[in-house]
């Protein structure tokens, strides 16, 4: 709200743009310099002058009683009044409708999220794709966005013939019962080691795939085991990580699909034989050709995803498909999308990867071919018992301890995840995302227990309010300076990030990027602490206490949104 008036005022001045002043404005590195700033720099070879010589001019021009304006070097800084701006901007911020933006017109976004494959166990590398898969899901919806999110089960394909072959050379029952994951990974990973030394192995595995695509009973009947199962060890991770699906659908959902799509691919003459396989030559996109068939006959990955699209975007009437998967997919899904732009489907615009970079944890990079996978239940588990301990040593008379600290432990594990940009790779360690300091999930989430402390001490003063909810006041009261004795320095930068919000969360959906939110609260958590420290609340003078308290009631509502953006939980005492 407050940048926008400043570039409603800037751009006749400049003979810019209002879109250009904003993306120009910048925030002064000292608080003391102002609330915004707009550097000059652009406007000197058109006006012939000295950016320094320009902002005077600009400064000398903005004659308004929303802000002040001086000219500092080659920039304009300005100050807002905050006379002005504090009632009005704190009545806006307490808004029910604060923060819901409509950019998304109810368009119909399909989220590709998750996606484990099956009789492989839920590692720690799985979190990536399904937390951000979540938090896209939710900050779409905030944004207007009808999103619809899908779990794409890898339960089809040629690991499957070796997971078969390995069972029925080496499998035992018995194991098999007792810890179908568990014995499922050894398997796999018993076959990669033993394939190395006996090539027949992987032939076995081929036509163990062609049997179970073919309808044979007996690898029909595994691949069922399998996916029964993995589906419950899914689902009880998805039940901690608080995350649920509109649909869940695997890779074999779509065999009866896949046909009509190659049949497309032949009637419109893109279908090319190639050493024996059918591909799609894609040399005008700079592209290998994409593998539709392969010699035996089976299908492979494009297939499906060629199948998979064509039914999201036909059947459940999706005007917008994200593919939240690893960047080592970058390749395939620019083939899929070309392939599928080649049989003259429009829509293909719409078809987005979202990729994320590699995590490892505590250095150790993740292969389940080689078994090394650190099971996110067992980290988890042990996220939940360090933040259990922590809240032991600070707060040993809390109630329902356990039931906090789950929420603290999975929560840190997800927001640690989610702080980083998406593309970078992450450096997992539990021991700093546990902690209850910097810029972590607990420290956000006990600055929001510590603002619903100081709102339970106004609650106990103030007698006349009803359930802690203070009314706003509209006083105006003015030091000798002219500005405003209820709005401190520090209360004025946490009411501007509040207002902020809605730009954040913009940013967050147009770059599909979560981190911009947790950022966010990271933000708006240390802003709060610094006014807690700075300014008083529940026993501040009688002129100023309404606004503080509504400042920090709105704080409070903002901090719980954001880590529901993230699908972070935030207990009310800790």
């Amino acid at each position: 709200m407050l940048m926008k008036q400043a570039v409603a005022h800037l751009a006749p001045l400049t003979g810019l743009d209002e879109e250009e002043v904003l993306k120009l404005l910048e925030i002064p590195p000292q608080p003391e310099l102002g609330d915004a700033a707009f550097p000059c720099f652009v406007l000197a070879k058109s006006r012939k002058k000295a950016p320094a010589a320009i902002a005077a001019e600009i400064a000398g021009e903005l004659k308004t009683a929303d802000f002040t304006a001086v000219a500092a070097g080659p920039y304009v800084n300005i100050q807002f009044n905050r006379e002005k701006w504090s009632t009005e901007l704190l009545e806006w911020v307490n808004q029910p409708s604060f923060g819901k933006l409509k950019i998304g017109e109810d368009a119909r976004v399909l989220i590709d999220m998750s996606s484990p494959n099956i009789a492989k166990p839920f590692g720690i590398g799985h979190l990536r794709s399904t937390v951000i898969g979540a938090a896209l899901y939710r900050l779409y919806s905030e944004a207007g966005y009808v999103p619809v999110s899908v779990n794409h089960l890898g339960d089809w394909g040629t690991q499957f013939g070796k997971q078969i072959a390995a069972y029925k050379r080496w499998g035992n029952d018995e194991a098999l019962q007792a810890e179908p994951i568990r014995t499922s990974l050894e398997l796999y990973v018993r076959f990669h080691d033993e394939a190395e030394k006996d090539p027949t192995l992987e032939t076995e595995a081929r036509e163990w795939f062609r049997k179970l695509e073919q309808g044979d009973e007996e690898a029909r009947r595994l691949w069922t085991f399998f996916v029964e199962v993995s589906m419950k060890e899914f689902d009880r991770m998805y039940e901690r990580l608080n995350v649920q699906f509109d649909h869940t659908l695997g890779e074999s959902f779509y065999n009866d699909k896949m046909g009509a799509v190659v049949e497309d691919l032949k009637t419109k003459g893109l279908l090319e034989e190639s050493d024996g396989a059918l591909v799609v030559r894609l040399e005008e996109e700079n592209m290998p050709p994409c593998l539709i068939i392969k010699k035996d006959g089976t299908t492979i990955y494009p297939t499906r995803d060629l199948a998979t699209a064509v039914y999201r975007h036909d059947v459940m009437k999706a005007d917008k498909l994200l593919y939240v998967v690893g960047g080592e997919q970058k390749l395939h899904f620019k083939q899929v999308f070309a392939v599928l732009s080649r049989m003259g489907y429009e829509w293909a615009a719409n078809c987005e990867h979202i990729p994320f970079g590699l995590m490892r944890f505590e250095g150790r990079k993740m292969s389940t071919r080689r078994g090394k996978v650190v099971f996110l239940q067992e980290v988890l588990d042990e996220a939940v018992a360090r933040a259990l301990q922590i809240i032991e040593e600070k707060n040993p008379h809390l109630e329902n301890a356990q039931d906090v600290a789950e929420a603290v432990g999975v929560g840190a594990i997800v927001f640690g995840d989610l702080r980083n940009n998406r593309l970078n790779d992450v450096d997992f360690s539990l021991e700093s995302a546990v902690s209850f300091e910097g810029e972590t999930g607990p420290y956000v989430q006990y600055t929001y227990a510590r603002i619903n402390s100081v709102l339970a001490k106004v609650k106990d003063a103030n007698n006349d309010s009803e359930n802690g909810q203070v009314t706003s006041s509209n006083d105006t009261e003015f030091d000798v300076a002219g500005r405003s004795a209820k709005v401190g320095d520090a209360s004025w930068t946490l009411l501007k990030l509040l207002a902020d919000y809605p730009q954040y969360l913009e940013k967050a959906v147009g770059r599909n990027e979560p981190s911009v939110i947790a950022k966010y609260a990271i933000d708006l958590a240390q802003a709060f602490n610094r006014f807690y420290h700075a300014e008083r609340i529940a026993d501040a003078p009688a002129e100023v206490r309404p606004f503080r308290v509504n400042l920090t009631k709105c704080t409070a509502e903002r901090i719980v949104r954001s880590l529901y953006l993230l699908g972070v939980r935030a207990p009310e005492r800790m």
